[in-house]
């Protein structure tokens, strides 16, 4: 259990530390890396979903034959409809978007930022509980390595995530302190959602399968929806390429070292 507890707060530990670099780093991001950070974080989101869950599902439904893919693709389905849901019904305002998305509301233009990036932030949480689900239903299919690899893994794309969120809030006129804080606060999410998803498992141990494909179908519409748009819309694209090859490699890596 305590292996697990540390697994599940990896991931917010990086966020923290990402938000922490509003007290070492000027008030904006310059450009190309603002494009290479996006892309990292995207590839190492791409690569996660795909070594991590949906291979891990099918895996898991292999006793169903040719019909093995079914949960995954099932799961995968629903987690997309998830995030699609909740960007429809939750007013949120993307780091660099202009005009709020979801449901029209007075709140102020930090807050629906942090928004934004908390929502983007459950599919990530989710995804850490179910391989830890995974890991502590037993069968050998998601060993604790495994486990730690996609926690470890997305502690890192949270880092520079981290950054992402908090440089452009002191940007807007936050202090360094409300910036850090609110950039701390929108990881909060991943840890709750983790465990939720791993309690939810416990009574639900035969959806595990559809429980992983579910969090890489969230975690792909992330991707698709605004971070690979925003690594590769306007100028220096190139660099938002090249970042999403090295956090692509990087998890890739991670997963089968450590496997």
């Amino acid at each position: 259990m305590k292996n697990t507890v540390i697994g599940i707060l990896i991931p917010f530990l990086g966020t923290t530390l990402g938000a922490a670099c509003i007290f070492f780093m000027r008030r904006s991001i310059n450009a190309k890396v603002n494009k290479a950070l996006s892309g990292f974080a995207a590839g190492v989101m791409v690569a996660a979903s795909v070594w991590s869950l949906l291979i891990p599902a099918m895996d898991m439904s292999s006793g169903m034959g040719k019909l093995a893919f079914l949960p995954a693709v099932v799961g995968f389905g629903f987690g997309i409809v998830f995030l699609l849901a909740l960007d429809s019904l939750i007013p949120h305002l993307h780091i660099h978007g202009k005009e709020p998305e979801g449901p029209r509301a007075s709140w102020r233009r930090t807050t629906m930022m942090v928004l934004a990036v908390t929502i983007h932030n459950i599919p990530e949480g989710m995804a850490v509980g179910a391989v830890f689900a995974g890991m502590l239903a037993g069968g050998g299919t998601i060993t604790a390595a495994a486990a730690f690899s996609l926690s470890i893994g997305i502690a890192i794309q949270n880092f520079p995530e981290g950054a992402i969120i908090s440089m452009p809030l002191y940007g807007e006129g936050e202090s360094k302190g409300r910036a850090f804080l609110n950039g701390t606060l929108s990881g909060v999410v991943e840890p709750i959602g983790a465990v939720l998803t791993i309690l939810l498992s416990r009574y639900l141990v035969p959806i595990l399968p559809y429980l992983l494909a579910f969090a890489a179908g969230a975690m792909i519409y992330v991707v698709v929806e605004e971070m690979i748009p925003e690594a590769s819309e306007g100028e220096h694209s190139n660099w938002g390429t090249i970042g999403f090859s090295i956090g692509f490699a990087v998890m890739m890596v991670l997963d089968v070292a450590l496997g």
